[in-house]
């Protein structure tokens, strides 16, 4: 055991961990004032939720001994046999607690993520019930088949350093279906919908972008040359999809906007989150470019395409970016980076690329089918979306009895 490397993965941990009220913030400014704090209850309810599954059975569903590469055994049950001892098959030179709690801060924040797309329309006991469902049914199996030895696309040899597929890819595919099954906002294209708080979207991109060292550099596992890595190729792509997002923006609508610069950044810090620990900073830079431009993009043209109200771009983000990010590891990974990698199409093993292609199709065709069963099923037995009365009133009164601001402000 190692105290240098157990220290910063617990810094790493309360980093992951900052995540999620920073996402809380991000999602909370961009909605109407009378949404806010139903907007940030998702992020918290999130926490209490998913930090009680881990505990009890996410964790070992998702890292315990392998069951035929689907799941892992129930042998962990409430933590039965995890302590204070390394566990050799993930993190030899940390205890195996705090490699369990630097994973669970992956698992509450990716649910949270979702809740990017229902913002402003969903009932509150509908989502508690869809975020326990979809962590034990979609993140917990999937983490195993990309992170758990003996997952199935592990052994495939599909990469992913930090949760391109397991966190990004699934919640922003689940978050399109979600957007779907629940239908659009009321008077969406007749009322303004426009962010009520802007600083508070940009205060919360920064507690994000601050907190993704942790997530990128922490997927390290130790203190060492490879977290470095991973740390300046996180910054470096985050900077350069903000610059990317700026100037398309700038081109499209003329000006170049504060949220654009911010959701830019978060963009490419989902770009770099599979390939952070596989890739060059010369990369990153491409790698965020690209990410900040598709993402744009996908927001900005497919939503008025395709008519879908995925009402704080989490598909567009992170699915799209997620997506881009596991196709460019299978591009620009090399094994001088992380001699535990591969190397990719760039460095003259174009079998890599489509390693990740196959990954991105599974990952991508069961959380869509897993979501749209677990919110049809819920559906079956409760209401998904407030009625009408209440989404005019504005959910913060309607659901939580709360006003965020004072009717003078």
């Amino acid at each position: 055991m190692d105290t240098g490397d157990t220290g910063f993965i617990l810094i790493s941990t309360a980093l992951v961990f900052l995540m999620t009220p920073g996402l809380a913030l991000f999602y909370g400014g961009m909605v109407r004032k009378k949404n806010v704090l139903s907007t940030l209850m998702h992020s918290w309810i999130v926490i209490g939720i998913i930090s009680v599954q881990w505990i009890l059975v996410g964790y070992t569903l998702a890292f315990g001994p392998d069951y035929h590469g689907i799941i892992g055994s129930l042998n962990w049950l409430g933590l039965s046999g995890v302590g204070v001892d390394p566990n050799a098959d993930y993190a030899a030179t940390i205890p195996a607690i705090v490699f369990m709690a630097f994973q669970m801060m992956f698992a509450v924040i990716t649910p949270a993520l979702i809740s990017g797309s229902i913002a402003e329309r969903m009932r509150f006991p509908a989502f508690v019930v869809f975020v326990l469902l979809w962590a034990t049914f979609v993140y917990d199996p999937l983490a195993h088949w990309v992170w758990g030895v003996g997952g199935f696309l592990r052994t495939l040899g599909a990469l992913d350093f930090a949760g391109g597929n397991v966190v990004h890819i699934s919640s922003g595919y689940s978050a399109l279906i979600a957007a779907l099954l629940l239908g659009k906002r009321k008077g969406l294209g007749k009322e303004s919908m426009a962010p009520h708080h802007i600083p508070m979207t940009v205060l919360g991109a920064g507690l994000l972008w601050f907190g993704w060292f942790g997530f990128n550099a922490g997927s390290a596992l130790g203190a060492n040359g490879l977290a470095g890595m991973a740390f300046v190729n996180t910054n470096t792509a985050a900077a350069s999809a903000a610059m990317a997002w700026a100037v398309v923006e700038r081109f499209h609508r003329g000006k170049s906007t504060v949220l654009g610069a911010a959701s830019g950044a978060v963009a490419g810090l989902v770009a770099i989150t599979p390939g952070a620990g596989f890739v060059t900073p010369l990369s990153s830079i491409f790698i965020g470019l690209v990410g900040g431009t598709v993402c744009y993009l996908a927001i900005s043209l497919m939503k008025a395409k395709f008519g879908y109200d995925d009402a704080l771009d989490a598909f567009g983000c992170h699915g799209i970016g997620g997506t881009w990010g596991a196709l460019a590891t299978g591009i620009f990974a090399t094994k001088t980076i992380n001699s535990a990698g591969a190397d990719g199409l760039f460095y003259g093993n174009a079998s890599l690329l489509g390693i990740q292609a196959v990954s991105v199709l599974i990952t991508v065709a069961f959380t869509v089918l897993a979501t749209f069963i677990i919110l049809k099923a819920i559906g079956l037995v409760m209401k998904l979306r407030v009625s009408d009365e209440q989404e005019s009133t504005g959910l913060d009164l309607s659901l939580h009895g709360e006003t965020a601001y004072s009717e003078f402000i």
